[in-house]
């Protein structure tokens, strides 16, 4: 007996339900977020300028309102508000650029020195085994937000899963943002602490 293979893959069809959600038992939990759902329903249009840009908006409130926990010169980091791991943090330039090469060489050295600051901090606060570092450039690069420019840094354990739930957006969070943007930004190195 041949499978129906109408639905696309060989079997889809016989596991298929009338929304066309897959039940078929894998090994993946489902871990639902609606909270994102705001977000993503705003698309790349949500943020059109400046005036409406959480990147540029964010360094007029308090750290703890916007989850800042580090200011330079130039950059600053922030802690994601949609997470993919505990301690998800993003560098940002001040200048609302879109693209990595907007950046002057001032910027670009900032820019760098923060990562790697941020990569020791994150180290020392919550001992990951790895990190996920990225950039995505313009709406096709999948930015979430292109229009101006940011570094993701997630922190990765062994036995958090693959790179499927960074990709699919959905992940556990085990601690509050505000616990730790608390931690991170205590144990970011002062000017005297200066390497």
């Amino acid at each position: 007996m041949q499978e129906n293979t109408s639905a696309g893959y060989p079997g889809d069809a016989g596991v298929t339900d009338d929304f066309a959600l897959a039940g078929v038992p894998d090994a993946f939990q489902r871990l639902w977020t609606p909270h994102r759902m705001a977000y993503i329903k705003g698309g790349q249009h949500q943020f059109k300028n400046e005036d409406d840009c959480p990147f540029c908006v964010g360094p007029a409130r308090t750290d703890e309102e916007a989850l800042i926990v580090y200011r330079g010169r130039t950059c600053y980091v922030v802690l994601n508000l949609f997470p993919y791991n505990p301690g998800h943090l993003l560098v940002c330039p001040y200048r609302h650029i879109p693209d990595y090469t907007d950046l002057t060489v001032e910027e670009t050295a900032e820019f760098s020195e923060l990562t790697q600051t941020a990569m020791r901090v994150l180290r020392k606060v919550s001992n990951p085994g790895g990190f996920n570092l990225g950039m995505n450039q313009g709406v096709v690069g999948g930015a979430g937000i292109s229009a101006h420019l940011h570094q993701h840094i997630v922190p990765r354990w062994g036995g958090d899963g693959n790179f499927f739930p960074i990709i699919a957006q959905t992940k556990a969070i085990t601690q509050t943002l505000d616990e730790v943007r608390q931690q991170v930004a205590d144990a970011w190195p002062g000017e005297s602490d200066a390497e």
